[in-house]
């Protein structure tokens, strides 16, 4: 059969107009895909709370551990507050006692709601850590905090909520907490002052004594972490954070040196490791001795446990559980620059 000049021509006008179409859907999927791609590797900057100022409120509760014979340091640290001329509110059930809690968990969760949701409330302030705020995460409704954020402030078990926090895009304060007023005044000098600096939006910037044990080099990048042991329990849940580019911080308490390598190797097969960007080692404190010697410093086991990875480590940052527990701004970027002759430092970028 023969076909006429006309429906030929009709027919590879359609065909250059398929091929057209084609070309213009592959070309806007791979644009798409490169759009995805780019929102990965090029996380959004988290959300930075409002500095107080003198005549805000603050809540103090009790998120974990009980707060038993210690009425007296929360009263203590009630006071400094207001000594910065701010107003302080403290969680109606933040004395009761449910066995190792301060309270149940709904009771616990109810006082932590009550402040995340409260407009007035600009920062809460945890009582204590010990255990117990990993219990709470999963029944606290972010909602109206993620509307107007405020600062969540606490270290150790608090670093339960600081992860989750961070998967909310809020930058969060490691720093002490009520109970920390009873350390000595003096050497919790520097603790005191950085909170404070952290909280009204003052520069952070540390200068640290220098470590033999220190791995050389410079790093910029959020930084993240907290307490090894909550870390390595937040795996596999949605308050495990991502360290891809970012710099990380670890602090331990009573931990044998075996269960301190063990952490860090599950850490490392989770990929925890593979892109940081550096790594701060804060206080490891009362590190148990075992009946099998483990044979190496703890600073040495670290070392070993990273050897791989050619981001700088720096050790001997005063934050942890020591009276010298300086705030850290988890989420915001910083400069790290590590030596081992000279102080190394820490930079907090506005």
């Amino acid at each position: 059969m023969k076909i006429d000049t006309f429906t030929k021509s009709n027919f590879m006008r359609k065909r250059i107009q398929f091929v057209s179409i084609l070309l213009l859907s592959i070309s806007f999927l791979s644009l798409q895909a490169q759009t995805e791609n780019d929102s990965i590797s090029k996380p959004m900057k988290l959300v930075q709370p409002d500095y107080l100022v003198k005549g805000d409120s603050i809540a103090i509760v009790a998120p974990a551990g009980i707060l038993k014979n210690k009425q007296d340091l929360i009263e203590k640290a009630k006071e400094l507050a207001e000594s910065w001329g701010l107003k302080v509110m403290i969680g109606h059930n933040a004395f009761n006692q449910n066995n190792h809690f301060a309270g149940t968990d709904l009771e616990r969760t109810s006082d932590f709601q009550k402040a995340l949701d409260n407009p007035n409330i600009k920062a809460i302030w945890s009582a204590r850590g010990g255990y117990g705020s990993m219990r709470i995460l999963d029944d606290l409704d972010f909602t109206k905090f993620i509307k107007s954020p405020k600062w969540i402030i606490g270290y150790s078990d608090v670093t339960a909520l600081h992860n989750h926090v961070h998967n909310l895009g809020v930058q969060t304060i490691h720093g002490m907490m009520g109970t920390s007023m009873d350390f000595d005044p003096e050497e919790t000098k520097e603790s005191i002052e950085t909170l404070k600096k952290a909280l009204f939006g003052e520069q952070l910037f540390y200068e640290i004594k220098s470590s033999k044990y220190n791995r050389e080099g410079i790093a910029e990048g959020e930084i993240v972490g907290g307490n090894l042991t909550i870390l390595l329990t937040m795996l596999g849940s949605k308050s495990s954070i991502s360290t891809e580019g970012k710099i990380l911080f670890i602090e331990e308490i009573g931990e044998y040196k075996y269960h301190i390598d063990r952490m860090l190797q599950s850490l490392k097969r989770a990929g925890y490791f593979k892109n940081c960007k550096g790594l701060i080692v804060g206080n490891m404190s009362n590190i148990k001795k075992n009946t099998t010697v483990w044979g190496s410093s703890i600073e040495q086991l670290i070392l070993d446990a990273v050897s791989e990875y050619n981001f700088p480590v720096l050790f001997e940052f005063p934050a942890g559980h020591e009276p010298d527990n300086r705030a850290l701004i988890f989420g915001r970027k910083i400069s790290l620059l590590v030596n081992k002759e000279k102080p190394s430092t820490l930079t907090f970028k506005n």
